[in-house]
């Protein structure tokens, strides 16, 4: 099957799955969904860099916290799909334990991760790098938030390939083309039957959430995690729509799918933290460093010291005056303070 989009007198009537969704190099087989999601780490991890040292951060720090965060990230990505799949896993006849055998929690390369864990897990191992390196936490989570959504964008290619986590039956020109002899294909459905591309929808929604956050945090400062909170929300949004129109076995819970309220939770969190942090943080964030933490690179030039826009307070503190005391010498006066 031809990957260009099938078409008669050049009008779109599907989109056809790929013929391949892995290739060998020598004894090692390499699935493209898992270079999907390499790829949209690494341009994650270049946007965050990029971001973090715009406002003053020390070039590539970001691999440091990155160091702990991803490995959390899979590590809770896998666990959350496991414990929202639990037929897949336990019960009666399932290899639930033995690595060496097929189907088991440990055999993460046969596919199984959920993005909502690799968040949780991700923020554990994200906090705990910042604690490691002195950066402020919603500093790096508002400076990772784009990135982190254009990587999710590049990560759902890899369901295309696998031919995976798509929606409902559809006629619209836009169907996605999945082979009857899938093991998701829903019995009872002719051959041939279109369905929703839930992986391309999510990929539009979550590109224009980049866009999206790029504009409103340079518009409207967002600082604190706020940015990361409009990320939360928008993603989470999005994932409620398609979530809904997806027919991959899924745990129900109180009649919804457990993504979904996994996605209705992200919102609420999102709101809370764009509330909470509103409250408790009225000025500009000192810098991207804790109280008390800095460069390593001591002397190093700081990108942001000249960009307004990007409304970090890199000045000196004022100097301690200890009454009665002489002054040896008389500071000259900065053009920022004749201002």
């Amino acid at each position: 099957m031809s990957l260009a989009l099938h078409s008669i007198t050049g009008v779109l009537t599907s989109i056809p799955s790929p013929d391949v969704s892995y290739f060998d190099l020598g004894p090692v087989r390499i699935h493209f969904y898992a270079l999907c999601i390499i790829a949209g780490i690494i341009v994650a991890t270049l946007m965050t860099n990029h971001r973090l040292t715009k406002r003053g951060a020390e070039p590539w720090v970001v691999i440091d916290i990155a160091i702990l965060a991803v490995p959390l990230a899979i590590i809770g990505a896998r666990i959350f799909h496991v414990l929202t799949h639990p037929n897949f896993y336990f019960g009666e006849g399932k290899n639930t334990w033995n690595p060496f055998e097929p189907g088991s929690v440990w055999a993460i390369w046969e596919g199984g991760i959920a993005i909502f864990g690799a968040l949780i897990g991700g923020a554990v191992g994200a906090y705990l790098g910042c604690r490691w390196t002195g950066i402020r936490f919603w500093t790096f989570a508002d400076a990772l938030a784009p990135g982190i959504l254009l990587a999710q964008a590049m990560g759902r290619f890899g369901n295309w390939f696998n031919h995976e986590l798509f929606g409902l039956p559809t006629d619209l020109p836009w169907g996605l083309e999945i082979e009857s002899d899938n093991a998701a294909f829903p019995p009872g459905l002719a051959e041939g039957t279109l369905f929703h591309p839930t992986f391309l929808y999510e990929v539009i929604w979550n590109t224009l959430g980049v866009l999206f956050i790029l504009w409103i945090g340079h518009r409207l400062r967002l600082q604190w995690g706020k940015q990361f909170a409009v990320y939360l929300i928008w993603y989470s949004a999005g994932r409620i729509l398609w979530e809904s129109i997806r027919i991959d076995p899924s745990e129900i819970i109180l009649g919804l799918r457990s993504n979904v309220w996994a996605a209705i939770l992200g919102v609420v969190v999102g709101i809370v933290i764009i509330i909470v942090q509103t409250r408790r943080h009225t000025g500009v964030e000192a810098g991207p460093y804790m109280p008390g933490r800095g460069r390593k690179d001591a002397g190093a030039d700081v990108q942001s010291q000249n960009d307004l826009d990007d409304f970090v307070d890199v000045s000196e503190p004022p100097a301690e005056v200890t009454v009665g005391a002489t002054a040896t010498s008389t500071a000259p006066q900065s053009e920022a303070s004749s201002r």
